[in-house]
C-alpha cells in the first residue's frame, strides 16, 4: 500500500509566497515521477508542475518562472512546489502526484494524495 501526504496549503496575498510539500511511504520500488496538479472550481485538474528520477522538471505556461518543483535532497520519496508571486488565479486544491513501481518487473501506477487548499487573496 501506498500513502501519499501533502501540507503546507493555506492562505497567501497576490504577491506571496507558499511552499507545498508531498510525501510518499508505502511499498515504492521505484518512483517514475513525481507532481504537482491543482484544480479549480469547474476546472478540470492539470498539471502545475513535475519532476521525474532522473531530475528532469516540466511546468505549465501559466506557472513557470514562478513555481519551482523539487526533490528533497535525502528523502527521495519527498517532493516540494516553491509557488512565489502568486495570483489569485493560482487559488484552487493542489494535489500530490506519484507515479510509481510498487514492485519491478511490473507495471507502473499513479496514487494521489488527498489535496490542499491554495488560496491567494487580499
Amino acid at each position: 500500500q501506498v500513502h501519499v501526504v501533502e501540507s503546507g496549503g493555506g492562505l497567501a496575498q497576490p504577491g506571496g509566497s507558499l511552499r507545498l510539500s508531498c510525501a510518499a511511504s508505502g511499498s515504492i520500488a521505484s518512483i517514475v515521477a513525481l507532481g504537482w496538479f491543482r484544480q479549480a472550481p469547474g476546472n478540470q485538474r492539470e498539471l502545475v508542475a513535475q519532476i521525474n528520477s532522473g531530475g528532469g522538471t516540466n511546468y505549465a505556461d501559466s506557472v513557470k518562472g514562478r513555481f519551482t518543483i523539487s526533490r528533497d535532497s535525502y528523502d527521495k520519496n519527498t517532493v516540494y512546489l516553491q509557488m512565489n508571486s502568486l495570483k489569485p488565479e493560482d487559488t484552487a486544491v493542489y494535489y500530490c502526484n506519484v507515479y510509481l513501481y510498487v514492485s519491478m518487473p511490473g507495471r507502473p501506477a499513479n496514487y494521489w494524495g488527498q489535496g490542499t487548499q491554495v488560496t491567494v487573496s487580499s
